[in-house]
């Protein structure tokens, strides 16, 4: 059933819903009405606006039911592989096997926010030793403490080096706590010196090809470690298998990137586009399922493109966004206070990157997780931010720091001050916890400040 795009809140949800039944909804065996999960527990549901089309129920569906996914995994046999901070390389090796599902425990660091802080995960992380000066990803290690949001998994790989400190330091824990752990590293990325052999990574950066090389070989070690786990032999052909399915998730949301972040009108919320994103890194524990979710959406936002409609109205002005919200209000507000985005990068644009299929399969990854923006000097991060802003076609920017995290002590300066100066945009930092209601005044201020800015800039009719 067509009807205006709108973004609305859960309680036109239900009437919504019940219009979609009487109008012949198929839905998948986790569809259902979005109340359903306020009364699980995720209660920020009540606080959000959300995209009104059946494609938004069935990615808000499935994002919210990966819990059961993996219960349902745990219970039919499969092995359920636990990946640590890398962010898109080591599931693509995990769903080239059979019977193996991988997921990141890391993403707990959403459910203070979706539970609106009712888990008590993060005072299990303050009883652990992890507080508040870390970023909220500590609430993952309450996660591990009391066992009630995900099963735990059999093995846990996380990647070491140039990553998160916080990260690396709850994964130390993690092992303290009996939790096994397949640790592999990855260097800082620097740039290759004169002379050097150096090879071009996905996304434009570039590397010694002494870097690749290890990275390369510590791959291969967790590849070794991955077959005597599974029991089955990861080789190099069901590794172009697995690199081939990623790529299509990836070219999928290359393309609901484009269309959603420049057509005008907006066609989908920057909320749903987030989590979108997101599918990017695990495929929310079913890679199959998460290609129908993003072709589903795909067909809707064509569909508005075509038709000329948007949830947001036409010559809104366009942010380009770096880091992940904490609080995912935090995106509505934006939209509330006139801006969309137009680019996004929320820590894992190498996830985004489609996987060199030219090159040996474990070379092709090895790659891929050297372009991760954490690994190599904030100043190559600013470089991308504005080179994608720029092709956005972006009037303003806002960098949301995560609290406590490692990496946003100054890394934000850099980034502001390179689109300043390169770019000669307006830019505002934002710092996002959990939960912003007490700090809702404050923060649409800023943010509609910044949108009155750039609504006077270039490219606004």
């Amino acid at each position: 059933m067509s009807v205006p795009a709108r973004r609305i809140t859960l309680d036109e949800w239900d009437q919504r819903y019940a219009e979609l039944l009487a109008a012949g909804l198929t839905e998948p065996w986790y569809g259902g009405p979005l109340r359903r999960h306020v009364e699980a527990g995720d209660r920020r549901l009540q606080k959000l606006h959300l995209d009104n089309s059946a494609a938004a129920l069935r990615l808000w569906n499935f994002l919210l039911t990966e819990e059961q996914r993996l219960r349902q995994a745990r219970e039919q046999g499969w092995r359920i592989l636990g990946t640590l901070k890398d962010l898109g390389t080591i599931p693509v090796m995990a769903y080239a096997l059979e019977r193996v599902v991988a997921f990141y425990p890391d993403g707990a660091w959403w459910l203070p926010c979706m539970m609106e802080n009712q888990t008590g995960l993060l005072e299990l992380a303050d009883q652990e030793g992890v507080d508040e000066s870390f970023c909220p990803v500590r609430a993952m290690l309450g996660a591990f403490v009391c066992q009630t949001h995900f099963p735990i998994p059999d093995l846990l790989t996380c990647s070491v080096g140039a990553t998160c400190d916080d990260v690396s330091a709850i994964a130390q824990r993690l092992v303290r706590l009996g939790h096994p752990m397949l640790w592999w590293e990855i260097p800082h990325r620097r740039h290759p010196e004169a002379g050097e052999e150096a090879i071009r990574l996905p996304g434009g950066f570039r590397a010694p090809a002494c870097q690749v090389a290890f990275v390369r070989g510590e791959l291969e070690r967790i590849r070794t470690a991955l077959e005597e786990w599974a029991g089955q032999r990861l080789s190099d052909d069901r590794l172009r298998a697995g690199i081939r399915r990623a790529n299509q998730v990836r070219a999928q949301l290359r393309e609901l990137r484009r269309l959603g972040y420049t057509a005008d009108p907006c066609p989908l919320p920057a909320l749903e586009m987030l989590v979108a994103e997101m599918l990017a890194l695990h495929f929310c524990s079913d890679q199959a399922e998460a290609r129908g979710v993003l072709e589903e959406l795909l067909v809707e936002v064509r569909r508005r493109v075509a038709a000329g409609q948007g949830v947001l109205p036409a010559q809104s002005v366009r942010v380009y966004w770096v880091n992940p919200v904490a609080d995912l209000r935090v995106m509505n507000l934006l939209e509330e206070v006139g801006g969309r985005v137009c680019g996004s990068e929320y820590l894992f644009c190498h996830a985004l990157d489609p996987i060199p299929e030219d090159a040996a399969p474990l070379e092709a990854l090895a790659r891929c997780a050297l372009a991760d923006p954490l690994v190599g000097s904030p100043a190559d991060r600013a470089a991308r931010i504005c080179r994608e802003a720029h092709e956005s076609a972006a009037q303003a920017v806002v960098v949301s720091r995560i609290p406590g995290a490692s990496h946003c002590g100054l890394e934000g300066l850099v980034i502001a001050d390179a689109v300043r100066t390169r770019l000669d945009l307006p830019v505002v930092e934002i710092e996002v916890p959990p939960i912003t209601d007490a700090l809702e005044p404050s923060l649409r201020t800023r943010l509609e400040a910044l949108v009155e800015t750039a609504g006077g800039g270039p490219g606004v009719g």
